[in-house]
């Protein structure tokens, strides 16, 4: 998927991250691309690479601690643990990474954790946002899935196929994503108060078929945006419209960066 594959160094803690198409011209925005709960760098398959090579752009993605080979962190996440990364660790992942101008492609957790920094921060490097599947509350059918994930971790062969990625993260990515997302204090978690304040072309994407989250959340996040975006609902398909539908999904970032990359 990449061209080169390192790690930086956030505030002591060691980021796994890979560029693509680095060696690009510098003036262009970075597709900076954020993995959800559950994800890493190599969880986002060849999308980023695909995407990058179409438009032309550089890309970077990394793993948020705790995720793939960055280092570990202690459990539990606490409830507000988007809201750090959002307002606290990207910025400063933007810096060490000496990317001056980004748009941010956040999958589900990333997704939120882009509007957070969108609307929370207002960093003049970022031009856009790309939002797959992402939560702006906690809903029935999100708890519903995550229980069934915790079950399946427990009795089948999931935490195999994710030792794959995460290495000795395993555990501390899964019990990380899942314990939060369960904890009771949770299911009041909410950041529309980030809407209104995101002043940023965006484009929202969310499968039909989303296990994640219903159409709520798309709809919650076009109201609090109000003219600021364009909304992509993709039939057949579920919580990773980058990996289920690649072809809409391409089609659709596509067409919405194009104008802004040449802004």
């Amino acid at each position: 998927m990449t061209n080169t594959e390192e790690f930086i160094t956030v505030d002591g803690v060691r980021l796994e991250c890979a560029w693509i198409n680095g060696d690009m011209p510098s003036g262009k925005p970075c597709l900076v691309f954020l993995h959800e709960g559950l994800g890493c760098v190599a969880l986002w398959r060849n999308f980023p690479k695909l995407l990058s090579d179409t438009l032309s752009l550089p890309g970077f993605v990394f793993s948020r601690q705790g995720y793939g080979a960055s280092t570990s962190i202690p459990l539990p996440r606490p409830v507000e643990f988007m809201h750090h990364e959002g307002l606290n660790v990207l910025p400063r992942v933007l810096d060490e990474a000496g990317i001056e101008s980004a748009i941010l492609v956040g999958h589900s957790d990333g997704a939120s954790i882009s509007i957070i920094n969108a609307g929370g921060v207002g960093d003049p490097r970022v031009k856009g946002i790309v939002l797959l599947a992402a939560h702006i509350f906690n809903e029935e059918i999100t708890v519903k899935s995550i229980e069934e994930a915790k079950v399946a971790f427990e009795t089948t062969d999931l935490r195999e196929k994710l030792k794959k990625y995460h290495g000795d993260n395993v555990d501390c990515a899964f019990w990380g994503w899942n314990g939060v997302w369960l904890n009771p204090d949770f299911l009041e978690w909410n950041i529309e108060e980030f809407l209104p304040r995101v002043d940023l072309p965006t484009l929202v994407i969310q499968g039909e078929d989303d296990q994640y989250g219903t159409e709520a959340q798309v709809q919650g996040i076009a109201a609090g945006l109000r003219d600021n975006c364009v909304v992509k609902i993709i039939a057949d398909c579920g919580h990773s419209p980058h990996l289920e539908q690649p072809e809409q999904t391409l089609s659709a970032i596509v067409d919405f960066v194009r104008p802004l990359a040449t802004s």
